[in-house]
């Protein structure tokens, strides 16, 4: 069962009447229908980070919240539009086009219902086929939010297994070495969050202060490569000082202190930038001590 609550999620931006759209949409639907935002800075048709910021805000909001996200590069084509359930009673309304990849592999989706348009469409919007954000999702998602339609009667169900995922690489632990990648950049502080959990980091690190080798790698070429601490906290690090901490989501990330670690090194995101983690010998970490 739904709680009336609706958040949108897009990369439509604000700087035109796009989201404004939705949210007269929603309010022709139910006036005054509770809406909120997880964000409409994903970059344009970046699904991989669409799916990543619903990893990182859904299971924060209350039993029943209704999500749309939208990051719609094949709006008009044949692909899917549908209605997913979370084990944890949340109902994320999308493309099927990878935005319920990270969801998927780290919540669990327990149902999932293909939108049927011939009674979940915006009326009279049946010509336009370039703004399902509006017409659609953002439709179907004050509907289902505001109790009009039961997520049973969106549409016929497919199994889980039918959605189309990304690419994902886990992130490996071999004779002190942990190799992950970069799954997303912290904006607007430009901090690296990678796939390395610190249950993983854990196994080589003992007490915060510790130092060691951190190398970026991108399709086989080194683009940084230096000693950083771990730290508590930005604090534990001088400013312009780059260290290494447990980000939100209980994974390890890389910053530099009062400073955008993606800016200064030119990093991206994805399978391609490879992160490397190196626990250094006692000997070398005791000099390093002594240098700082």
């Amino acid at each position: 069962m739904t709680n009336g609550l609706l958040v949108f999620q897009s990369d439509f931006g604000n700087s035109d009447g796009a989201v404004s759209a939705m949210h007269g949409v929603a309010n022709s639907v139910q006036l005054g229908i509770p809406i909120f935002e997880i964000t409409h800075q994903i970059p344009q048709y970046n699904i991989r980070e669409a799916s990543y910021r619903l990893l990182q805000t859904v299971d924060y909001w209350p039993s029943g919240t209704v999500f749309v996200s939208i990051v719609d590069p094949g709006v008009g084509s044949d692909r899917r539009s549908v209605v997913a359930k979370t084990i944890n009673n949340h109902y994320i309304i999308t493309p099927d086009n990878g935005t319920l990849t990270h969801i998927k592999e780290f919540v669990e989706i327990t149902d999932v219902r293909i939108i049927d348009e011939t009674i979940n469409r915006l009326p009279k919007s049946g010509e336009s086929h370039t703004f399902h954000g509006r017409d659609i999702f953002a439709y179907t998602g004050a509907r289902l939010a505001s109790g009009l339609i039961e997520f049973e009667a969106i549409g016929p169900t497919v199994h889980p297994s039918t959605l189309i995922n990304l690419p994902l690489k886990s992130a490996s632990l071999i004779n002190e070495v942990i190799t992950g990648i970069i799954d997303i950049i912290d904006k607007p502080f430009g901090n690296l969050w990678t796939n390395i959990s610190r249950e993983q980091f854990m196994k080589i690190a003992k007490d915060f202060g510790d130092s060691f080798e951190v190398s970026i790698i991108r399709d086989g070429r080194i683009i940084y490569k230096s000693i950083l601490k771990y730290g508590r906290s930005f604090a534990d690090s001088h400013i312009g000082e780059p260290l290494l901490y447990v980000n939100s989501l209980d994974n390890m990330g890389i910053a530099i202190n009062q400073g955008s670690f993606s800016d200064a090194y030119r990093v991206r995101t994805g399978t391609s930038w490879e992160v490397v983690i190196c626990k250094m010998p006692e000997v070398d970490k005791n000099l390093t001590r002594k240098r700082i």
